[in-house]
C-alpha cells in the first residue's frame, strides 16, 4: 500500500482568529488524540487516550543564540493535514513487514513582530503513540545558528512509576535500571519507561537522531520532564544552519507492557533505506576471541597470553565452521593494545596486525571453512585518530573478507578529545552533537565499503537502522561482560527482565548471551552468571540482535552439546514477533518466527522468583501439528544452587495447545517449534 496524502492548507488570510485556535489530530483508530494550541503565542501540545490525559499541556519551542526566541510570540501562518498509510519491508529485523499508519499535522508558525522568523512543527499520531519534531526553514534572518535551549516538555498527569538509568554519569549507558517514581529520578537517558496508576505504559524517546545532540530528560516540578540536550564542551547544545530538522520526540503508549516491545513507531519515523543494494547485509551468528579476555585467560595486548594469535583464531574458525556459525570476532589483533592503551589511544592502527596474527592466511582459512572474520576497531575515544583511518580501515577489512566490524569507544565521562575553533583541546561527551556526527560518519563510510557495524559504547539507537541497514546492532547497556568482572558479582537476575521494556525499545542489543560455564570459580571467583543455563538459551529470543554472539569458549559448548543445539538452530532474522507474557522486572515471554522457515522460537525468562506461566500457542498455524523441542529448567533448578539442572524434551503441539511454562528462580525456557512430519506425529502422538 502506498502513502495516501491529503493536504489541507489553512491560510491565515482565510481563517480568522486562528491565533487562538486549537488544532487536533487523531490516531487512525480514533483512540489517541494530540491537540496543538497557541496560548498567548506560546506553542503548547497535549495528548489524550480515550479522552484521558496522557501528556498534559506541555510547552514546545527552541531558544537560539542572538536572542532568537522560538518559544513565544507566534501566529499560525498555515496548516497541513496528511494521512499516511504504507507497508514497508525491513532488510532484516524482528518483524519483516511493517505498517506505517498515522495522521499528520504540520503547523507553520511566524512571529508578527519579527516577520522573517519562522518555525514549523510536525506532529504524527499513530495507534501506538505520537511523534513530533521542529523544522527551522530557510529564511533571511537565520542562517547559521546555535541552539542554547530546547524547552520541549512532557508533563505527566501523576507521579508515575519509572524505569531509568542516569544521564551525565561516567559509565555512559552501562547501569542497572532503577524503578522509582518520577519525582525520585535525576536526569535520565531515554528511552525511559513509565507505568501509570491505572496500568497504562508509556515510553519517551527520540527518533532519527542525526546531526543533533542526544536528548536526556530533566525532571522539573509537577511531574514535568524537560528535554535536556547533551552539550558541546563550550556549553552550546546544537550547532546548525537553516534549513534544519530536529530528531522526532516520541511517546509510545500501550495498554500493556508487551505492546511497547511490538511498537515500531520509532522505525516508522525514520526515512526509508538509502542503500540501493543490500544483498551483502546478512544477519547471522558469530563466536569470537572475546570472553576469554574478560575472564583473564588471555589478553588483548601482545605477549605470551595474547588471544588474537593465528593458531587461536584457527581454533575458533574450526569451531565456527563445524557448527555453522557465520563469523569469528577477533579482538586485540591490531597494533596499539600494549601498555596503557587507553592513554595511548592515538597509537591504534586499524590496518596493521600483530606479528603473531597472519590476517591474510586467516582470511584464506576462514573462506575455506565458509566463515568470515569479524573485525574489531577499539578507538578508546581516540576519535580523530580513527577518522583519519576510516576509509583505509574499512577497505582493509573488506580486502580480508570481513563484512562486519565491531567498533568500540571505551572512555568515561567527558573524554573525547578534539581541538575547538581556537585550537585548544577540549573534551566532549559520548552523546553530544560532536559524537553523533562521528557515529553517523562511520556508518555512511562503512556502507561505501559494504561493511556492517556493531557499535559498542555507542550513541543510543533511534531507528536509523531503517535508513542505514548496515547499522546492525550496538551495545549501549550493561551486557554479559559485567558477569565476569562487574561489581556485586555481576548482573542481577532481574536485569534481563527489564531490558526488553527499556533499552531494547530503542533497537537491537549486542548483549552477547550464551554463557555455559556459569561459575568460573578459578578465573573470576567473586563473579558468576546469575542465571540458570536455560535462561542463557532463552535470551537468544528475548534479546534481539541481527548479529548474535555465542559468547562462551568453544570447549564449554562442546561439553554440553545437547543444550548447545538450540544456539545452533536459533536464527537471527525474523518474520514476526509477539509478546505472550510481560511484567517489567519480573518476567517476559517472546515468540519469533524464522524469516526463512516455518519455525517459531520461544524465549521466556524470569527474575529471582520462580514462575508458572500458562502459554497459549495461538501463534502457530492452524490445522498443522508442530514438534516442540523444549529446553527447560529442571524440577530442582535454581540460579543460586542448581543452575545446571535442565531437561530437554519433545512433545507434539498445535495452535490450540496451552503449555505450562515452569521457570526456576533466575531461570528461563527456550522452545523451538517446527512443523511435524507424519512419522513424528505418529511417534510423539503415541505418548500424548
Amino acid at each position: 500500500m502506498r502513502i495516501l496524502t491529503v493536504f489541507v492548507f489553512l491560510m491565515l488570510s482565510c481563517i480568522p482568529n486562528l491565533h487562538g485556535q486549537s488544532l487536533e489530530v487523531i490516531s487512525p483508530n480514533g483512540v489517541i488524540s494530540l491537540t496543538f494550541t497557541l496560548d498567548g503565542g506560546r506553542p503548547i501540545y497535549q495528548v489524550e487516550r480515550f479522552g484521558n490525559q496522557v501528556i498534559k499541556s506541555s510547552q514546545l519551542g527552541l531558544m537560539l543564540n542572538n536572542n532568537i526566541d522560538f518559544t513565544q510570540g507566534f501566529n499560525i501562518l498555515s496548516v497541513e493535514r496528511n494521512s499516511i498509510d504504507e507497508w514497508w519491508t525491513q532488510v532484516w529485523g524482528e518483524k519483516k513487514e511493517i505498517r506505517n499508519h498515522c495522521q499528520e499535522l504540520v503547523v507553520h508558525l511566524n512571529k508578527p513582530d519579527f516577520p522573517h522568523q519562522k518555525m514549523v512543527l510536525v506532529f504524527r499520531v499513530f495507534n501506538d503513540g505520537v511523534g513530533f519534531r521542529y523544522l527551522i526553514p530557510k529564511q533571511k534572518s537565520i542562517k547559521q545558528f546555535e541552539i542554547v535551549n530546547e524547552v520541549t516538555e512532557f508533563v505527566l498527569p501523576e507521579n508515575h512509576r519509572a524505569w531509568w538509568i542516569p544521564a551525565y554519569e561516567g559509565n555512559r549507558y552501562e547501569f542497572l535500571y532503577r524503578n522509582t517514581t518520577v519525582t525520585e529520578m535525576p536526569k535520565v537517558h531515554t528511552p525511559v519507561t513509565f507505568e501509570s496508576s491505572d496500568g497504562l505504559f508509556l515510553s519517551i524517546h527520540e527518533a532519527a537522531l542525526v546531526d543533533y545532540a542526544s536528548m536526556t530528560l530533566a525532571p522539573q516540578s509537577d511531574y514535568t520532564l524537560k528535554a535536556d540536550l547533551v552539550p558541546w564542551a563550550d556549553g552550546v547544545l546544537v550547532k546548525g544552519q537553516a534549513p534544519m530538522k530536529t530528531p522526532w520526540r516520541t511517546v509510545q503508549i500501550a495498554e500493556n507492557a508487551g505492546e511497547l516491545i511490538t511498537s515500531y513507531l520509532t522505525l516508522n519515523l525514520n526515512e526509508p533505506n538509502r542503500l540501493e543494494e543490500t544483498g551483502w547485509i546478512q544477519p547471522g551468528k558469530y563466536v569470537g576471541i572475546w570472553w576469554e579476555m574478560h575472564l583473564g585467560v588471555s589478553t588483548w595486548g601482545s605477549g605470551d597470553t595474547h588471544g588474537a594469535t593465528t593458531a587461536n583464531t584457527k581454533r575458533y574458525l574450526d569451531f565456527a565452521g563445524k557448527y555453522g556459525f557465520d563469523g569469528v570476532l577477533v579482538e586485540g589483533w591490531n597494533l596499539g593494545w600494549d601498555g596503557d592503551w587507553y592513554q595511548n589511544r592515538n597509537d591504534f592502527s586499524f590496518t596493521t596486525p600483530y606479528a603473531d596474527y597472519d590476517i591474510s592466511a586467516l582470511h584464506r582459512y576462514a573462506k575455506d571453512k565458509g566463515v568470515r572474520l569479524i573485525g574489531h576497531h577499539e578507538t578508546a575515544t581516540g576519535v580523530l585518530n580513527y577518522e583519519k583511518q576510516l576509509g583505509s580501515a574499512y577497505k582493509y577489512a573488506k580486502k580480508h573478507g570481513m563484512r562486519a566490524v565491531k567498533t568500540g569507544y571505551v572512555g568515561h565521562g567527558q573524554c573525547v578529545d578534539h581541538p575547538n575553533d581556537q585550537g585548544d583541546t577540549v573534551k566532549e561527551w559520548h552523546h553530544g552533537q560532536f559524537m553523533v556526527r562521528h557515529y553517523q560518519r562511520t556508518v555512511e563510510e562503512a556502507a561505501k565499503h559494504q561493511i556492517m557495524l556493531d557499535i559498542h559504547e555507542p550513541i543510543k539507537d533511534t531507528g536509523l537502522r531503517r535508513t542505514w541497514p548496515n547499522l546492525m546492532t550496538r551495545e549501549g547497556a550493561r551486557g554479559q561482560e559485567y558477569n565476569a568482572w562487574g561489581p556485586n558479582g555481576g548482573n542481577p537476575p532481574d536485569h534481563t527482565t527489564i531490558l526488553p521494556f527499556t533499552r531494547m525499545l530503542s533497537g537491537p542489543f549486542d548483549f552477547t548471551p550464551g554463557i555455559f560455564d556459569l561459575l568460573f570459580d578459578e578465573a573470576k571467583p567473586n563473579n558468576r552468571v546469575n542465571t540458570t543455563l536455560m535462561k542463557q538459551l532463552a535470551l537468544y529470543v528475548v534479546i534481539y540482535s541481527p548479529l548474535q554472539m555465542a559468547a562462551d569458549l568453544p570447549v564449554n559448548y562442546e561439553s554440553r552439546r545437547d543444550a548447545f543445539q538450540f544456539i545452533i538452530d536459533v536464527p537471527a532474522d525474523w518474520a514476526d514477533t509477539q509478546v505472550l507474557h510481560a511484567r517489567i522486572g519480573d518476567y517476559v515471554t517472546i515468540v519469533r518466527k524464522d524469516r526463512h522457515a516455518e519455525d517459531w522460537y520461544l524465549g521466556s525468562v524470569t527474575d529471582e522468583n520462580g514462575r508458572l506461566l500458562n502459554t497459549s500457542l495461538h501463534f502457530l498455524d492452524r490445522n498443522r501439528k508442530y514438534v516442540a523441542q523444549i529446553y527447560r529448567d529442571g524440577d530442582r533448578a535454581d540460579w543460586k544452587t542448581r543452575p545446571y539442572d535442565y531437561v530437554i524434551e519433545e512433545r507434539l503441539v498445535d495452535s490450540a495447545t496451552v503449555l505450562q511454562i515452569r521457570l526456576a528462580p533466575g531461570g528461563g525456557q527456550a522452545i523451538r517449534f517446527y512443523p511435524a512430519t507424519d512419522d513424528e506425529i505418529m511417534r510423539l502422538g503415541f505418548f500424548e
